[in-house]
């Protein structure tokens, strides 16, 4: 497992892409369960646990969905394992990351800081994205981070679509 940590971590620093990790379906089920929990984790500071739980469990849904989506439209749906097992694995990744700023914001020490090391790690999350897309699709950095950026956009209207009370949407 320390291999595919590694792995993660090298496509997080743009030095790999998904076509170096293995297309493994238990892996890919590994990864979705790590990134429910990183996410529980991280959504559980600010809300109730029945809440925390399913919008970990639509956010990996929506991550797999997107994957098998932009891949079969694409035509290179054979790249689906490890497109999925990047996103999954470098999202949860990332979020584990922010967990600490995350929660210095919700009890108040070190708010300005941890805002500005949060934003950040999403800036860092969008060009993680679009950089697993670039490789995925074969396509330009321009396109890959826009198709990643209507992704995040996307997954935030649905998230608030599906949990109004809970996003702040009245």
């Amino acid at each position: 497992m320390f291999e595919i940590i590694k792995l993660l971590l090298d496509i997080c620093l743009f030095k790999k892409g998904p076509q170096n990790l293995p297309p493994s379906v238990w892996l890919l089920r590994v990864l979705v369960l790590v990134d429910v929990c990183v996410s529980f984790l991280m959504l559980s500071i600010h809300t109730d646990w029945l809440n925390s739980v399913l919008q970990a469990i639509v956010g990996a849904l929506l991550v797999v969905g997107f994957s098998w989506l932009m891949l079969y439209l694409a035509r290179k749906w054979e790249r689906f394992v490890q497109t999925a097992i990047a996103l999954l694995g470098t999202d949860a990744l990332i979020s584990f990351f922010a967990l600490p700023g995350i929660a210095s914001m919700m009890i108040g020490t070190g708010a300005l800081l941890a805002f500005v090391i949060t934003i950040a790690l999403m800036i860092w999350h969008w060009a993680v994205t679009g950089h697993i897309i670039r490789h995925a699709l074969e396509q330009s950095w321009t396109f890959s981070l826009g198709l990643a950026f209507l992704y995040i956009l996307g997954t935030y209207q649905v998230m608030a679509l599906l949990f109004p009370d809970v996003i702040g949407v009245k």
